[in-house]
């Protein structure tokens, strides 16, 4: 969405929060204690908006903090896992910023060297509300709020007395879930509670409480957190139109295939609860990690206990959500559960640094990289002699496959960790040799990662968050030795033919390459397979990167050359990464990059397809600002090629 059309739509539309992204109202931010003071950069603007910080230490036992902009001061915090009384923590969190938010020297939020998790809700229309009101005892009291649509979720605590947090869950029945309650701080199942919520349901304008002391006693203050439910009517996003959060519920099977929760969008955080008998609150987010077919570290709203790492409870989708264990505490068999999930994010990116960075270093133990991106979504890692390039992801967390091998997927979690803000801990090390690692984050329009299970059935179709026509993809089977397939929109008939990435092989103009893409395009929403075992062999589990050009910022092309061929790829200060293999006839996959060189003379270049060192005695590409240029040292062909600003 253009800036104007954007800054118009919130002027006037603060009524709806049009326009604005996720990464504008949510953050999950990840951070070691320091046991002095630091200030953590987020993007949400706290100062002018106002929200919801939330604390807990990942490491140690500890209380959960919660320090809201409705209460006192910022200084004053609640804990969700017990009922105790606001009280002022006078060197916890210290402030709320127009970019995040500052700590002080209080244990609890920022001991030397424990980790922490936080999430920040910042109050926007059709997300996230903070409301405070005085209680006066009288049953139907109406509460007014700004969310300007029907809360999904109601959290009320009072802050001026030792009570319960009482919550609303649109989820606890399918009728009227206004005469229901759960307690955020206790793992009771919901109570039919008349007092709680006057039996009333809330409106897009105020809720209704009752007489209960945790929601009404005259003369007690509290808080509420109002979570939106967005149904198709959400206002945000490049268009204006996506939702972000839904409030739902869903039926266990007992299975380790657990229902598929269908939320239209695949979230980065998650809250869920069984509602038909005892058991803990769990929250999850992709930041600590979610990792197809791996653990899921959870923490519980209602404990102070440490992060439990013990368990893979459940996978994403590109649509939502899946549970794979068989426990009442997310799937028992014909058991009730409520969730909040909140969608991941919506910002199309508007400049390279956001989305990609590079890191050329010597290696050392533990050996871990510094990036300008807040976070990593995915990482080639390479040693600049010889070595196979390591390609990992956030999405399936500590597994790892080699570039130029038909290998299966393999597993090492004591070496890749994306549970870190501003750096990742990529898979391979030997200390003393240099290392180039590729860093990108997913991103509509730019970039998108997707991991999925095969059916076997030609026309099977994989859903995807891009937002636009993947124009690159890379599919490789996890489980079992096979090639890397690869769709490229700028080779003849893309969607009948094919390349492998761990091949020098030139255009494969197979009869039956109706069993990789099915004969069909990709869309903006999904792509397309036939029953290749490849990429769609029954019960097989895969993973598939998806590449798109975005204005000034990536290109998916291909180019014929001869002599010295100019590659315009809209770009105004040159490709910082090039990677380009020809077509016509077999060829490496080569990469260069602008932290080895891209320059008028030498640029050195790594192969994804083999193992071999570094080339740098070799000038084939030159600096161009709108792209790159091919010089007459490179063999003529034909090339497609994908390249970076």
């Amino acid at each position: 969405m253009a800036t104007k059309k954007k800054l118009l739509q919130a002027a006037a539309g603060n009524a709806g929060g049009a326009g604005l992204n996720v990464e504008e109202v949510f953050s999950t931010y990840l951070y070691t204690g320091n046991g002095s003071t630091q200030t953590i950069t987020n993007g949400i603007d706290l100062a002018g908006e106002g929200g919801l910080v939330w604390t807990k230490t990942r490491s140690n036992d500890e209380d959960h903090k919660l320090f809201d902009s409705g209460q006192t001061a910022v200084t004053y915090a609640l804990s969700s896992n017990n009922a105790d009384a606001s009280s002022n923590r006078v060197s916890s969190l210290t402030s709320f910023n127009s970019n995040g938010f500052s700590l002080g020297s209080q244990g609890e939020v920022n001991e030397l060297n424990y980790t922490f998790a936080s999430w920040t809700f910042r109050k926007a229309p059709k997300f996230f509300d903070v409301v405070t009101y005085t209680g006066n005892g009288v049953a139907g009291r109406t509460v007014s709020h700004s969310l300007n649509s029907v809360p999904g979720c109601i959290i009320v605590k009072a802050t001026n007395n030792a009570r319960s947090w009482a919550v609303y869950h649109r989820g606890t029945d399918s009728t009227a879930p206004e005469d229901y309650g759960l307690y955020l701080n206790e793992t009771t199942d919901r109570s039919d509670d008349a007092q709680l919520w006057n039996d009333t349901a809330p409106t897009s304008t105020e809720f209704t409480v009752g007489t209960d002391g945790d929601t009404n006693v005259s003369g007690r203050t509290y808080v509420a957190y109002l979570f939106a439910h967005n149904d198709g009517d959400g206002e945000f996003g490049p268009d204006g139109d996506a939702d972000i959060i839904k409030c739902g519920s869903y039926t266990g099977n007992g299975s380790t295939t657990g229902p598929e929760i269908d939320l239209g969008f695949e979230p980065q955080w998650l809250l869920i609860k069984r509602t038909s008998g005892s058991e803990e609150w769990l929250l999850f987010d992709v930041m600590r990690g979610i990792p197809t077919g791996g653990y899921d570290p959870d923490l519980r709203p209602a404990q102070s206990n440490a992060e439990n790492t013990d368990r893979n409870w459940l996978d994403l989708t590109s649509t939502g959500f899946q549970p794979k264990q068989t426990s009442n505490h997310i799937n028992g068999n014909g058991e009730n559960y409520i969730y909040i999930a909140i969608r991941r994010g919506t910002k199309v990116p508007e400049s390279g640094t956001e989305v990609f960075d590079i890191d050329v270093s010597i290696a050392s133990q533990p050996y871990s990289v510094t990036t300008s991106l807040n976070y990593v979504d995915a990482t080639i890692n390479r040693v600049l002699t010889s070595g196979q390039a390591f390609l990992h992801n956030r999405l399936t967390g500590s597994n790892w496959m080699f570039t130029d091998s038909t290998n299966a997927e393999s597993n090492s979690p004591n070496d890749v960790k994306y549970d870190f803000n501003g750096k990742v801990m990529p898979y391979f090390y030997i200390s003393g040799d240099s290392h180039v690692n590729y860093m990108w984050k997913r991103a509509p329009s730019y970039m998108d990662v997707v991991a999925y299970t095969g059916n076997g059935t030609a026309g099977r179709t994989v859903s995807h968050n891009l937002g636009v026509a993947p124009e690159m993809m890379w599919v490789k089977d996890r489980d079992d030795a096979e090639d890397w397939s690869v769709y490229h929109a700028g080779i003849t008939n893309p969607e009948q033919n094919y390349l492998y990435l761990n091949s020098t092989s030139a255009l494969n103009p197979n009869s039956n390459t109706i069993r990789y893409w099915n004969h069909t395009a990709p869309t903006d929403s999904v792509f397309t397979l036939g029953d290749e075992g490849r990429v769609n062999q029954s019960g097989e589990n895969y993973i598939a990167y998806l590449f798109a050009s975005l204005a000034g910022i990536s290109k998916v092309g291909s180019a014929s050359h001869s002599g010295t061929t100019n590659v315009d790829c809209g770009f105004t200060s040159g490709a910082r990464f090039v990677l380009l293999k020809r077509t016509d006839a077999t060829g490496d996959w080569y990469v260069w990059d602008s932290e080895r060189g891209i320059v008028s003379g030498n640029d050195p270049y790594l192969l994804l397809n083999t193992n071999a060192a570094q080339v740098t005695n070799t000038d084939y590409i030159d600096p161009l600002s709108s792209g790159f240029t091919i010089t007459s040292s490179f063999t003529a062909g034909d090339y497609i090629f994908y390249a970076i600003a």
